[in-house]
C-alpha cells in the first residue's frame, strides 16, 4: 500500500495523524457510493417511461403521476428505518440488501400484468433507494477522513447525477432504437419495459463492489469487534496511522450512543430537537424547488410546450450533462469555501432561474396537440432550466447530504439522519405527486411556487444552518 505519511491533521485528543492512502479511500467512498448511481438511476429512468406508461395502461396524468411518486413512499420508508438497520447488521449488509431489492424491483416493474403492479415493484424499487440514499453518506462519512470528508462525501451526490445521466442516455437510446417513441415494440417488449429493466445492471455492479471495501469502524467498535475494527481502520487510513488513537476517539464518542429511536430526537418545547428541524429544512427544501420535476417529468414537461417526444428526450439527457458539471464544481469548491456559502449561492440562482421559467411558461398557448411557445420564451425557458439544473448541482444538490452525514452529534446521528432523509422523501413524494395536476392548472404559477421556495430556502440557511467544514465527526456536539 502507498501511504503519504505527512501529517495533516488531529484526532479529537490532539495526536497528529498520517495521510491514508488517497488512491483506496477514493475507492472505498466511490463504491459505497454506487448505491447513489442506483438511487439517481432508478429515480429518474421513470422520466422517459411516463409516455409508454400511459399509453401501454391507458391511464390518466393525475393516476400517471401516483405511479410516478409512489417509489418516494418506499424511499421515505426504506430511509425511515435504514438507520436502524444499518446498526444492527452493518453498513456493508444493508447496501447489499438494497442492492438485492434494486435487481428484483427493475425485473418486476419491467414484466407488470397491470399499472398496480407496477406501482407495486416501484414501491420495492423505492424502499431500495430510500436505504441507498441514507448509508452511503452515513457510511462514507464515517470512514472519510476530515481534511477530505466534504470532497468523499459528494461522491453520493456525484454519483446521484451520474445515475441520472446514465438513465436519460439510455432512454434517449432506447427510444431511437425503438423509432422515437417509449411505447413502440422493441425486442418483443415495449421501449419503455428495457428502460426500466437496464438497472438490473448498476446493481449488481454495486454489490459486488461494496463486497470490496471494509465494515465502517463505527459500527466494528460499537459492535464489540475492535480487532476487525483496527484492520477496517489501517485499511482506509494506512498502517503508519494512530491506529489506537482513533480507535479510543471512536470509543468514547460512542460510549453513550444505542440504537436509533424516535425519542432520541424529541424535545419537549419543539417536538424535535433544533438541530433535527435544521435537518429537517434542508431535506424539505432541497424538494420544494421542485428539482425533481426536471428528473421525473422533463419529458412530460417539453412536450407540454409543444416539443417532440425524441427532442423532449435529449432536452433531458442535456440538462443532466449539466447536472453532472455543476457537481464536478460542487466536489471541487464545498472544502475550500465551506457548505454554507454554497447554499446560499444555490438558493440565489436558483430563485432567478425558476422566476425566468415561470416568465416563460405563462405564453405557453394551444390545447392538445396545438399546443406552442413563442421562440424568444422557448429559448429562455431552455436556458433557465438549464441554469436552474446547474445552481441546484453545484449547490444543495451536494450541500445536502454533506451536511446531514457531519452536522449531528454521534450520539443521535443515525435517528436525525433517518427522520431527515425520511422527510426529504415525503417532500419528493409531495411535489412529484401534485406536478401533473399543478401543471395542468397552470404551469408558471407552478414555477412561481417553486421560485418562492427558493428565495425562502436562501433565508433559512441564513438563520438556521451553522458550517461544519473541517471538523471531525467526533468533535460535533
Amino acid at each position: 500500500m502507498n501511504v503519504d505519511t505527512g501529517p495533516v491533521g488531529q484526532t479529537a485528543s490532539g495526536t497528529p495523524v498520517s495521510r491514508p492512502d488517497v488512491r483506496r479511500v477514493t475507492f472505498i467512498a466511490a463504491a459505497a457510493a454506487m448505491g447513489g448511481l442506483l438511487f439517481g438511476y432508478d429515480s429518474a429512468v421513470i422520466n422517459g417511461a411516463v409516455t409508454g406508461i400511459q399509453d401501454h395502461f391507458r391511464v390518466s396524468s393525475a393516476e400517471t403521476g401516483t405511479i410516478v411518486a409512489i417509489a418516494l413512499l418506499g424511499s421515505a420508508v426504506g430511509a425511515g428505518f435504514a438507520g436502524r438497520l444499518a446498526d444492527r447488521i452493518g453498513r456493508l449488509r444493508v447496501m447489499h440488501l438494497a442492492a438485492v431489492l434494486f435487481v428484483v424491483s427493475a425485473l418486476g416493474s419491467a414484466l407488470p400484468p397491470n399499472v398496480w403492479v407496477l406501482g407495486a415493484w416501484r414501491v420495492l424499487g423505492g424502499v431500495a433507494i430510500g436505504l441507498a440514499s441514507l448509508i452511503g453518506p452515513t457510511y462514507i462519512a464515517e470512514v472519510a477522513p476530515a481534511a477530505h470528508r466534504g470532497r468523499l462525501a459528494s461522491f453520493q451526490q456525484a454519483a446521484i447525477v451520474l445515475g441520472i445521466t446514465a438513465s436519460q442516455l439510455v432512454n434517449w437510446a432506447v427510444v431511437q432504437a425503438a423509432g422515437g417513441k417509449s411505447e413502440n415494440a422493441l425486442g418483443g417488449l415495449s421501449a419503455w419495459q428495457w428502460m426500466l429493466m437496464a438497472c438490473v445492471v448498476p446493481a449488481i455492479g454495486y454489490y459486488f463492489l461494496t463486497a470490496r471495501i471494509p465494515e465502517s469502524p463505527h459500527y466494528l467498535v460499537k459492535a464489540g469487534r475492535r480487532q476487525e475494527a483496527r484492520l477496517a481502520l489501517i485499511d482506509i487510513e494506512g498502517p503508519e496511522a494512530d491506529i489506537e488513537t482513533r480507535l479510543a476517539d471512536i470509543e468514547n464518542a460512542l460510549r453513550t450512543d444505542h440504537s436509533p429511536r424516535l425519542r432520541d430526537v424529541l424535545d419537549r418545547r419543539f417536538g424535535l430537537l433544533p438541530i433535527v428541524w435544521a435537518g429537517i429544512g434542508l431535506a424539505v427544501f432541497q424538494q420544494l424547488v421542485g428539482i425533481n420535476v426536471i428528473f421525473y417529468y422533463s419529458s412530460m414537461l417539453w412536450q407540454s410546450v409543444g416539443i417532440d417526444q425524441s427532442s423532449s428526450l435529449l432536452i433531458s439527457l442535456s440538462t443532466s450533462i449539466v447536472n453532472i458539471v455543476g457537481t464536478a464544481v460542487a466536489i471541487l469548491l464545498i472544502d475550500r469555501i465551506g457548505r454554507k456559502p454554497l447554499a446560499l449561492i444555490g438558493s440565489a440562482g436558483m430563485a432567478v432561474s425558476l422566476a425566468l421559467a415561470a416568465w416563460s411558461f405563462s405564453y405557453k398557448t394551444g390545447i392538445g396537440d396545438n399546443i406552442s411557445i413563442p421562440d424568444t420564451q422557448g429559448t429562455v425557458a431552455l436556458v433557465a432550466a438549464h441554469t436552474f439544473v446547474f445552481f441546484f448541482a453545484v449547490s444543495w444538490g451536494v450541500v445536502l447530504w454533506v451536511l446531514v452525514g457531519e452536522m449531528f452529534p454521534l450520539r443521535i446521528r443515525a435517528a436525525a439522519m433517518s427522520t431527515a432523509t425520511a422527510f426529504n422523501w415525503i417532500a419528493n413524494w409531495a411535489v412529484t405527486e401534485s406536478f401533473p395536476r399543478m401543471s395542468e392548472w397552470n404551469l408558471s404559477a407552478t414555477y412561481v411556487i417553486y421560485a418562492t421556495f427558493a428565495l425562502l430556502s436562501l433565508g433559512f440557511v441564513l438563520g438556521f444552518v451553522r458550517e461544519t467544514n473541517g471538523r471531525q465527526l467526533e468533535q460535533v456536539h
